[in-house]
């Protein structure tokens, strides 16, 4: 009995077509590179200024530390969540002569529930 079972089932299995992609045909649409299918949602580009980060971001900059000019500011972005509980992520911009160089986003574990 088992073996009819599992006879049935593997030709259920070999019947069923394959959901692998197909490769496009000569001349027509080409899929995008890799690259531009990543889930970067943060439009930011090097060489911004603080105002221009500011500007794309939607959020306010706060400064954390730095010299004028090489500053480092925190930002958060409400990025979504359960609704039940809001989720605030940290995203700190690195800023070298006024123009941003570097950005990294901390998702650590919020302080209260340790």
């Amino acid at each position: 009995m088992k073996a009819i079972a599992a006879a049935s089932l593997l030709l259920v299995a070999s019947a069923a077509s394959a959901l692998a992609q197909k490769l496009p045909p000569f001349g027509g649409p080409y899929p995008p590179p890799f690259t531009e299918t990543l889930s970067n949602t943060t439009p930011l580009a090097f060489g911004m200024d603080a105002q221009e980060a500011e500007r794309a971001l939607g959020t306010p900059l706060n400064y954390v530390k730095g010299r004028p000019g090489d500053e480092v500011f925190l930002t958060f972005r409400d990025l979504g969540g359960s609704g039940l509980f809001p989720s605030k992520h940290r995203l700190y911009l690195q800023f070298r002569k006024g123009r941003l160089a570097g950005w990294k986003g901390d998702w650590g574990h919020n302080w209260m529930w340790q």
